[in-house]
């Protein structure tokens, strides 16, 4: 009962945690609801850049590659990694499609699935957090889901202001990306031996590289498309914070 208890208060914590985590960008939203790209905005962007790279290469693709080595010790083919290009492949061609298509911002695929995305993956952190079955492990993935949690709450906020979304729109994904996690802790107490089966770690493993081969996309050439720079000084600014994030993303892998 009380180790219950202890998931219970994590639950709120993490929840808590991901939306004030969107405050400021959601502020920034509420108070211009034009969205002026100043300097502030686009250093942001930067930064939920070198986010998305340090989650894809120090936390995804790295445990995709672990599962898949376990479950097929006997094969060196790099499975992680073409599921991972195949998810950057995929967001190419949907974000081209949409241009093809002459889509408004707010019509195009890419944040939508770019939310989905984060959606699963906070689910899947918090199923892992409810299954686990001491309070060692369970401290450990509470504090990685926590050091993950608020980078992806602030990113998914800046993507969603990037595509001009209304107000209300961006504050229903991030409320339901947010409850996720604790909703993912509730049925992973019941759901025990998913993550201990054969399958239930093949979908992991499959889920995590295409996410990291997603965030690769959407911190590079996504990334790229709206930020020509003219002035040096502000491409090095840009370029600084984006090392911030990246940096950032691979302290917190050596500590948890």
């Amino acid at each position: 009962m009380i180790f219950i208890g202890y998931k219970t208060i994590a639950a709120l914590l993490i929840f808590l945690i991901s939306i004030a985590t969107a405050i400021y960008p959601l502020n920034k939203l509420r108070t211009n609801h034009e969205i002026d790209h100043n300097e502030s905005f686009e250093l942001g962007e930067a930064l939920a850049s070198g986010i998305f790279l340090g989650i894809a290469f120090f936390h995804m693709l790295p445990s995709a590659i672990s599962i898949f080595h376990q479950l097929f010790n006997h094969m060196n083919y790099p499975i992680a990694e073409i599921i991972s290009m195949f998810g950057f492949s995929l967001l190419l061609f949907l974000e081209r499609l949409s241009l093809d298509r002459s889509l408004s911002r707010s019509q195009s695929i890419i944040p939508y699935t770019l939310a989905l995305i984060l959606i699963i993956h906070s689910l899947t952190e918090g199923a892992a957090l409810g299954i686990s079955g001491t309070g060692t492990e369970a401290l450990i993935i509470f504090i990685a889901i926590i050091a993950h949690k608020s980078s992806d709450s602030f990113v998914l906020c800046m993507i969603l202001m990037r595509y001009h979304f209304p107000l209300l729109r961006i504050i229903t994904i991030v409320t339901i990306f947010s409850l996720m996690t604790p909703i993912g802790i509730g049925l992973g107490t019941g759901l025990s031996l998913f993550t201990q089966s054969f399958s239930g770690q093949l979908a992991e493993a499959t889920f995590d590289a295409f996410a990291a081969g997603t965030f690769l996309y959407i911190a590079t050439l996504h990334h790229l498309r709206f930020h020509q720079r003219l002035e040096e000084a502000q491409s090095l600014l840009e370029f600084s914070c984006m090392m911030i994030g990246l940096i950032a993303m691979g302290a917190i892998a050596l500590l948890v």
